[in-house]
């Protein structure tokens, strides 16, 4: 999957980029709200918007979910021989669940994440790929604990993760929405309508729809509202997935000091599948190129005191998918 350099074509656009990535104005004129600050026209910023979006620069303007909380969802892994990766790459993008697919640097060179409505659905997307695949047993590794999953990139400075502040961690139990909520869901994973009054397409009254979302947000069931940039086309194009065997009475403090350096972009801790996969600590370093990468690994890795522990370093290689999580309405995908 190869994509296009987006440059960054005005200040504005830069302003709205850097600006929105969260905190996005929960108002029935969001795009107004946003020209007020930036001393524009509303039909400015929708034009831009417009313009981000469909160049490629941003996926959506939506929401993003917090993992295990509607659905369910797990990082999953397999061994694919060199000569049939792009096949079973192809395969395995083909499933509606599967949000981002990646090779990798690993005897586990496939990397993909999937996210249902439920369990065993997850678990059925899994078996299948197994079985189809034919790749061995898929690695699947799902989330124990979180410590910074809010993906944030700085494009003045272009500097991911620094700077930002630690996402929010909050304890919230898995959650059965009704059939309004699962509408709302399905709006917002696909990204709002750039358009004056965006929160009058979810399908319920303007007010209700906002009041859902800010006690969504509220109650952690989402992470952040605002705008989704395309970070590789944007410039960040190399990017690497670095695992620790951490002692387990350690973890949690060592993915906190991760969390707080500012310097990864996301950090969780995921369980061990002994004796294939030792690694407990997982992390995502983002940057301009592959040194860029390295450097930021080495330095987060000193300053965090990781250096004596067991680590492996996984650049990805190349991009097969990547897009938002989809937990609602989502079509099963048929192979044939």
């Amino acid at each position: 999957m190869n994509a296009a350099r987006v440059s960054i074509q005005s200040p504005l656009d830069l302003e709205l980029l850097n600006g929105f990535q969260r905190d996005f104005p929960l108002q029935p004129r969001p795009f107004a709200a946003m020209a007020g600050k930036l001393g524009v026209d509303e039909s400015l910023v929708i034009e831009r918007l417009r313009f981000l979006r469909d160049s490629g620069a941003i996926s959506r303007i939506g929401a993003v979910f917090r993992p295990n909380v509607i659905g369910a969802s797990a990082l999953a892994a397999l061994a694919v021989a060199p000569e049939r990766l792009e096949r079973v790459a192809s395969f395995v993008s083909a499933f509606a669940e599967v949000n981002h697919n990646y090779e990798r640097e690993h005897r586990y060179n496939l990397w993909f994440v999937a996210a249902a409505p439920s369990v065993e659905r997850l678990n059925a997307v899994f078996a299948e790929i197994e079985e189809v695949c034919e790749s061995g047993p898929v690695l699947v590794l799902p989330m124990v604990e979180e410590y910074h999953i809010d993906l944030g990139f700085d494009f003045a400075a272009y500097d991911a993760g620094k700077g930002v502040r630690p996402s929010r961690v909050v304890c919230c139990p898995p959650v059965t929405l009704d059939e309004t909520g699962q509408r709302v869901v399905a709006v917002l994973q696909e990204g709002l309508p750039v358009v004056e009054r965006p929160f009058s397409c979810l399908g319920l009254a303007e007010k209700d729809a906002i009041g859902l979302i800010e006690r969504w947000l509220d109650e952690g069931l989402l992470k952040r509202m605002g705008v989704i940039v395309r970070h590789h086309e944007l410039g960040y194009t190399a990017n690497a997935m670095t695992v620790w065997n951490v002692p387990d009475q350690q973890v949690s403090e060592a993915g906190r000091r991760i969390a707080e350096s500012g310097r990864a972009t996301l950090c969780y801790r995921r369980d061990r599948r002994l004796p294939d996969w030792p690694y407990n600590l997982f992390c995502m370093i983002h940057g301009k190129d592959r040194a860029d990468v390295q450097a930021r690994i080495d330095a987060l890795s000193a300053e965090c005191g990781l250096d004596a522990l067991p680590r492996h370093v996984l650049f990805s290689c190349r991009r097969f998918k990547q897009r938002g999580a989809h937990y609602a309405s989502m079509p099963e995908t048929r192979h044939g």
